[in-house]
């Protein structure tokens, strides 16, 4: 059977820039293992599989794919899908705006839509997260992603361990120098990172020194394990990423927006805009979101 697939560049506004998706429409029919085959053929850090969603209210049901697993949930397939759908559906053109629901496996993910040139999307986080109990040397850290251990931490943020869907361990660098530096030594960092919900945690390196201005943090995402050495924006690091902000700055009572920088060391600069809505010291709500722009289409024959 024949079906549509496009990909798309996520959060940036311009081609060529974010994290390439590809999204396959149509995917009623396909099994586990055909998804699995066809996001290894993709060979993007995510594929995204659309099929009819089991509650008639929802928009569509999604499967996301490494190329190596599964996985619950992820926040520019999300995002990417979102616009994708809207964007494929005539009734509806450009510069409209509204809701839906997307079914992914770890629940319902509610979105909102802004059709344009280029097109927004924002999701609000399915699952807030939670600090994972973890206790290892900065040096063996250090070891497994090439800086110093004096490199790791800066005013009181520490290493940890965040889960909300995905898991990664969150490594504080006290300058862009060192995050720039970063060269994961996968074999190491296996040995060294937790494994929660069995899978190994990914690496998420940022720090508060920024390359552009008006961004909160720079970082960087490594998934060796994951088949992702490494990705240009990840919209579920940035979802644990608001318990990390939470935690050791603190957060206040209303809507507080970060935007974040990442993607820069791979000549893919990408903007991943989080919101964390706090009430009584503590996260009450997180949103992700980000423009995404189309750079292909064709048609799936396998």
């Amino acid at each position: 059977m024949a079906r549509r697939y496009a990909i798309y560049d996520v959060f940036t506004d311009r081609a060529l820039a974010g994290n390439p998706l590809a999204v396959v429409f149509d995917a009623d029919g396909l099994d586990d293992g055909a998804m699995q085959q066809i996001a290894r053929e993709f060979n993007l850090s995510e594929t995204v599989f659309i099929r009819p969603a089991e509650n008639s209210a929802h928009s569509a049901r999604l499967r996301i794919f490494t190329p190596e697993h599964e996985l619950s949930f992820a926040g520019h397939p999300t995002v990417g899908a979102a616009i994708a759908l809207g964007e494929s559906d005539p009734a509806n053109g450009a510069g409209d705006s509204r809701l839906m629901v997307l079914e992914e496996t770890i629940g319902a993910v509610r979105c909102a839509l802004r059709l344009g040139d280029p097109a927004y999307a924002e999701f609000d986080v399915p699952l807030l997260p939670e600090m994972v109990e973890y206790e290892v040397e900065k040096a063996a850290i250090a070891s497994a992603i090439g800086v110093d251990a004096n490199e790791i931490g800066f005013e009181n943020h520490k290493i940890s361990v965040w889960t909300a869907g995905n898991s990664f361990v969150f490594v504080p660098l006290d300058g862009l120098g060192p995050v720039q530096r970063v060269s994961i030594d996968a074999a190491r960092w296996n040995e060294v990172a937790p494994e929660v919900n069995g899978r190994t945690a990914w690496l998420y390196a940022y720090t508060r020194d920024v390359i552009h201005h008006g961004y909160a943090f720079h970082a960087r995402m490594l998934a060796p394990g994951a088949g992702v050495p490494e990705d240009p924006a990840t919209g579920s690091a940035a979802a644990n990423f608001s318990g990390v902000i939470a935690h050791f700055d603190g957060v206040a009572d209303g809507p507080t927006a970060y935007l974040i920088e990442q993607g820069l060391e791979m000549g893919r600069p990408s903007t991943i805009r989080l919101e964390i809505t706090g009430k009584g010291g503590e996260i009450h709500a997180a949103r992700i979101g980000g423009h995404a722009v189309k750079v292909a289409e064709g048609t799936l024959l396998a």
